[in-house]
């Protein structure tokens, strides 16, 4: 049974949910799981990544993410260096602005860790030296802020971070492997949902955008992101309709025909079921909080 790394043990008590853990050379760890996240960068030697009964060779540029509850060890090191970017998705709370446009963001945060065992790992991130040195300059510059932890590191920390994952997400929308390739397709039919939710959904024409049988499509797609197409658009109606609640004060039928709904009634009952409120409840708690 593998051990759990705790999240008090890991991040300072201040409350930023980001910390840089070095490991030059790794060390005989163990086989582990998190209560949180890390994006794992390889800097030197190799070694095989072990998760379950699968286990994939590592190289200096390998870069990759690491979700909480997925066990993993490194075996056979020969002088495996690495850094670890721990976060806690959840507590994050990011406004991600036109990142989900990226493929890179999809395939590299949500596809590759999902399909991994599926294409052997080989649709991993790999950077080479001059990525993997920029890559490297920006990790430095966010280790220094959490080391001084100086006034107003919680915002530049918070954005340094997010600057590496927008780079590493723009390193993996560029890639030329083929592996990756074909969870970039994948990524740029749910960027096309992202950017165009408005739109009703054009089962057909998002297969295409991914190179594949509607059939293979519907079936990937709930593989990836544990939901259907057509779920996965009204999920992002309603997050978009949250905000517009709070941030804004246009009426509730305006908001519902904003985000693409053409039932107000269906929006509202959808909006409860995701929420627990009706929207016009959500808006009024909001702005009393």
């Amino acid at each position: 049974m593998p051990r759990t790394l705790k999240t008090a043990d890991w991040f300072d008590p201040d409350g930023l949910p980001i910390k840089i853990e070095r490991r030059e050379p790794q060390e005989e760890f163990g086989y582990h799981a998190h209560e949180f996240s890390e994006i794992v960068v390889i800097t030197g030697g190799r070694a095989m990544h072990v998760v379950g009964r699968d286990s994939w060779p590592l190289l200096a540029g390998d870069v990759f993410v690491i979700g909480g509850p997925q066990a993993h060890n490194y075996e056979q090191m020969e002088s495996l260096q690495l850094v670890n970017i721990l976060f806690q998705p959840a507590r994050l709370n990011l406004e991600l602005l036109d990142l989900p446009t990226l493929p890179g963001y999809h395939a590299l945060f949500k596809l590759e860790p999902a399909w991994r065992k599926r294409h052997r790992f080989k649709s991993r991130l790999h950077l080479p030296p001059k990525e993997l040195g920029i890559l490297l300059g920006l990790i430095d510059a966010l280790q220094a802020e959490l080391d001084t932890r100086a006034p107003g590191f919680h915002f530049l920390g918070t954005t340094l971070f997010m600057q590496i994952v927008g780079y590493l997400s723009r390193c993996y929308s560029q890639t030329q492997n083929p592996d990756s390739r074909a969870l970039l397709r994948l990524g740029e039919a749910i960027s096309h949902l992202e950017s165009h939710f408005q739109e009703p959904a054009n089962l057909e024409e998002l297969a295409a955008t991914a190179r594949m049988s509607k059939r293979s499509f519907l079936r990937a797609f709930q593989a990836a992101t544990g939901s259907s197409p057509i779920a996965f658009l009204i999920k992002l109606r309603l997050n978009r309709a949250a905000r517009l609640l709070r941030e804004g004060s246009a009426e509730i039928t305006e908001i519902a025909f904003d985000v693409g709904f053409n039932d107000s009634n269906y929006f509202t009952r959808q909006f409860r079921t995701m929420f627990g409120v009706s929207p016009r409840v959500y808006r009024n708690v909001q702005r009393a909080g």
